[in-house]
């Protein structure tokens, strides 16, 4: 059986820490380098539902995207819900690892697994990484559909290809307007609107987006927008991150065993809809 210090090893030959941003908090959480790991699970959120999950398969290390502590902390103690996660995680011998912003940058990273879940193929990034020579990594990507399709079908498109979640999918721009070529980042990304608009493309897809950022957007181009939860936009790279691991896990010869969490750890929990006819 590997230790857990050569399976975060391999997982930092795919997401290396240096790809992180400056203010991210990645890498190894909690954990005895030393110890044995068999299984693997794979989540967004770092929280105790996933948390359950892990102990009630008998996880050796849990891979989540968010990190529990983005910023500095004086404790642990299991008086606050992240003290318990950590109490929880150290009692079952269950490790925490954490890929952010440097599996955002990563190629393939998040917004890789996103662009395949709507349908397209993948040209570029978004925003080029210039200490990628091959131009590759980068945040966002920018891909095309293989045939052009209306903003109303392809928002549909992105509410079956992204797992469900009680807010949906919502679009801005005419329904009927042709989408072909089609920016995408995975979790918040109203920052490279501009971006999105400079690549000239038919529609941006992404979450968190806010009232004043997109109302410009529209307004200043003839950009579509498509705003989908945030933990659904990065949800399908879970599934790319186990198959990374596990290919090279076999390589090794390894006996891992991953399993990609299901469990939907949205904040947003109802969505009651309202009449409306623009």
């Amino acid at each position: 059986m590997p230790k857990l210090s050569d399976v975060i090893a391999v997982l930092e030959e795919v997401y290396p820490p240096r790809w992180a941003e400056s203010w991210d908090a990645v890498g190894l959480v909690c954990g005895d380098p030393g110890a044995e790991v068999r299984r693997v699970l794979f989540a967004v959120d770092p929280v105790r539902t996933v948390v359950d999950e892990a102990v009630e398969w008998g996880a050796d290390l849990l891979v989540t995207h968010h990190p529990l502590y983005l910023r500095g902390t004086t404790t642990v103690a299991a008086t606050g819900f992240k003290g318990r996660v950590v109490h929880t995680l150290i009692k079952h011998d269950i490790a925490l690892h954490v890929a952010h912003t440097n599996a955002d940058h990563a190629d393939p990273g998040v917004s890789d697994a996103l662009a395949e879940a709507v349908g397209l193929k993948v040209t570029g990034p978004l925003v080029a990484d210039p200490t990628d020579p091959a131009g590759r990594r980068g945040s966002g990507r920018i891909g095309e559909l293989p045939q052009p399709m209306t903003l109303a079908a392809f928002a549909a498109q992105v509410a079956a290809g992204l797992p469900a979640t009680a807010a949906g999918v919502r679009a801005a721009g005419d329904p009927e307007r042709l989408v072909r070529r089609v920016a995408v980042c995975g979790g918040s990304g109203d920052s490279f609107l501009a971006e999105a608009r400079a690549a000239g493309v038919d529609a941006y897809v992404t979450a968190d987006l806010r009232h004043h950022p997109a109302s410009e957007a529209v307004e200043a181009a003839p950009v579509a927008l498509v705003d989908a939860a945030h933990w659904a936009t990065e949800w399908p790279w879970l599934t790319l991150a186990a198959r990374e691991l596990t290919g090279r896990a076999d390589s090794r010869g390894w006996p891992l065993e991953t399993r990609v969490s299901t469990r939907v750890t949205d904040p947003w929990t109802a969505h009651a809809p309202m009449p409306y006819a623009p």
